[in-house]
């Protein structure tokens, strides 16, 4: 699963550290999201697409190869 996550967090001027503390996990956890290497739960990209005011698609999508 690919997202667009430091984008949206660029575009706010949000860190990691914020992010993680909107939505109650660590920074590490939306570090590894960023990389590509945890995929959020449901619930964890619900919180996510929340903070930015977007649905979970415009953030997180597939790809072919997923």
């Amino acid at each position: 699963m690919k997202n667009r996550l430091k984008i949206e967090r660029a575009i706010k001027n949000m860190t990691q550290a914020r992010l993680a503390e909107a939505v109650q996990v660590s920074r590490q956890t939306i570090n590894a999201i960023e990389l590509g290497k945890y995929n959020p739960s449901t619930v964890l990209s619900l919180k996510i697409a929340r903070v930015f005011g977007k649905n979970v698609n415009d953030i997180f999508f597939l790809e072919e190869t997923d």
